[in-house]
């Protein structure tokens, strides 16, 4: 059995095994009761391996890797309660019963299948000796002369092995991943940097960092997806020209794909690789420097944090520098979900426009603020519209408009539309962020904003980058000015051959630019 769709097909299943073969083998010179424990210790290798082929399909499906024994069980609490969202508690509740009966039978039916088969060769060990032979015999010849079937499929097949020995290396890798990541958050460019030496270029400016889930390079570049967003990127560009403001794009490589937005946000503003659980909970429990902490460092800035997404406790507050988070509970939506979204991007930006932006900070201060933007999230279905900004009220107006739209279970089933819905989403998205800035930004106001990651692969592509648009939009030519030797493009459209930098990369290039000074820190 493959660990990915795309190599399905029935040449995988028609392949001569060699752990078949040598467990036949095995299988032959042992005593009754050590053969019957042995098969079935087989058959149950056999089921979680086969599990493990399943996970690893849906992994690289969604999130662009495969299954990791040790870090990802966390995650299918998250699986379950996308399901939840998109499906309903009911049909969750019988998905999730169903996918512990198929664990358990697949496990119990591989054990039960070996013994027999083990039992079989046992009553037969004269034609079962040379078939095993004449078996082994083929797979040698077959290998050595790499005869393949249709499709370049090897006849000799050795997967069983070759999964289990991946796997093996997978959790010690891991694990050796995880010490040396330590070592690494330890060191930190600007550790040591003085307040008054940070961020000395955007004192008295209004900054905004904000992340459009799933806004990949796709949604800019695929054929189905892109016509629509290119057209609302031009728009948008032209009318955020018109009201004064001017933006420079470019394009970062994400550390996550599909999925697990948040490896996204802090891979952004800690400047370190964080492509994992672990590596995210070593960063969210250090004092390595984020952006937005930076910010609060100084002493001249207050930040806030406004995250629709968030529906329970949120201790990464403290590592990111918020000093006051709002979350799905606190902007006083009355209105429906729109799938996993828990309200429509335009509703959070009108909050955040009533609840903090229109305020002044106290004693002077100038304001840092993050935002996490939900509406394109998958299963992009149903997606909300643009109404009146000053219809929005608590929500209640968007009632009608989830009714009419698609139902999740007709999208995301299909590739096709599940494209379509995509790319309409980025266009919600991006059009509700933009015209929030050209309704209520000012001459102080800059704007950064950005993809997490790539959509799912059944979106995006098998073999699409993990790249993600990133703009910086402002009234104030100073802003654009700074950044001018990174040579990004003019607009909110990133050209196709524009820079492109690991999103780790962000971090150092940013403080950099806006006036901070490094003072390294090394333990």
């Amino acid at each position: 059995m493959p660990n990915t769709v795309v190599e399905l097909g029935p040449a995988k299943f028609v392949r001569l095994p060699s752990e078949g073969i040598i467990a036949a083998a095995v299988a032959l010179a042992l005593p009754r009761r050590p053969r019957i424990v042995l098969a079935a210790v087989f058959g149950v290798v056999l089921g979680a391996l086969t599990l493990a082929n399943a996970l690893d399909m849906g992994f690289k499906q969604y999130l662009g890797r495969s299954f990791n024994a040790i870090l990802d069980w966390s995650l299918l609490g998250d699986a379950e309660s996308y399901l939840e969202d998109t499906m309903g508690r009911t049909a969750t509740l019988a998905i999730s019963i169903g996918a512990v009966v198929l664990v358990l039978l697949v496990c119990v039916v591989l054990a039960l299948a070996t013994i027999r088969l083990s039992n079989l060769l046992a009553r037969h060990p004269g034609r079962a000796t040379r078939g095993t032979l004449i078996a082994g015999v083929v797979w040698i010849t077959c290998s050595s002369f790499g005869v393949q079937l249709a499709g370049g499929v090897p006849l000799a097949a050795d997967s069983t092995a070759t999964t289990l020995e991946i796997k093996a290396r997978q959790v010690k890798d891991t694990l050796h991943d995880e010490a040396e990541f330590q070592k690494v958050a330890k060191v930190d460019a600007f550790g040591n940097t003085p307040p008054d030496q940070l961020l000395t270029s955007l004192r008295g400016k209004d900054v905004v960092f904000t992340f459009i889930e799933s806004y990949g390079r796709s949604a800019i570049e695929d054929p189905i997806e892109a016509p629509g967003v290119d057209n609302t990127l031009a728009v948008r560009t032209q009318a955020l020209a018109k009201a004064g403001f001017h933006a420079k794009s470019g394009w970062l490589t994400s550390a996550t794909y599909g999925g697990s937005s948040w490896l996204g946000h802090s891979t952004t503003m800690s400047g370190l690789w964080v492509s994992n659980q672990q590596r995210y909970r070593t960063v969210m429990a250090s004092d390595h420097l984020s952006i937005t902490k930076a910010f609060q460092k100084t002493g001249a800035f207050d930040t806030v944090g406004v995250m629709p997404g968030i529906q329970k406790g949120w201790p990464e507050q403290s590592y990111y520098g918020l000093d006051k988070v709002y979350n799905a509970f606190q902007l006083g939506y009355k209105g429906p979900k729109f799938s996993w979204s828990t309200m429509p991007d335009q509703y959070a930006l009108q909050q955040f426009q009533d609840r903090v932006h229109s305020k002044k900070p106290a004693d002077g201060k100038s304001r840092m603020s993050f935002v996490i933007l939900t509406s394109s999230h998958q299963p992009w279905a149903p997606i909300p519209k643009m109404v009146p900004w000053d219809q929005l009220g608590d929500g209640s107006i968007f009632n009608a408009i989830q009714k009419a739209g698609n139902k999740a279970s007709d999208v995301i089933a299909d590739t096709t539309k599940s494209r379509q819905e995509y790319g309409k989403s980025v266009q919600y998205s991006v059009t509700a962020l933009t015209e929030w800035l050209e309704r209520y930004g000012n001459d102080n106001t800059v704007l950064v904003f950005l993809g997490d990651h790539q959509p799912i692969a059944r979106v995006s592509g098998n073999h699409a980058s993990r790249d993600v648009p990133i703009s910086i939009v402002a009234k104030d030519p100073k802003v654009l000015d700074a950044i001018d030797s990174w040579n990004w493009t003019d607009g909110l459209r990133p050209a196709h051959n524009a820079p492109v930098w690991k999103m780790s990369a962000f971090r150092d290039k940013f403080l950099t630019a806006y006036g901070s000074t490094p003072h390294p820190k090394t333990n």
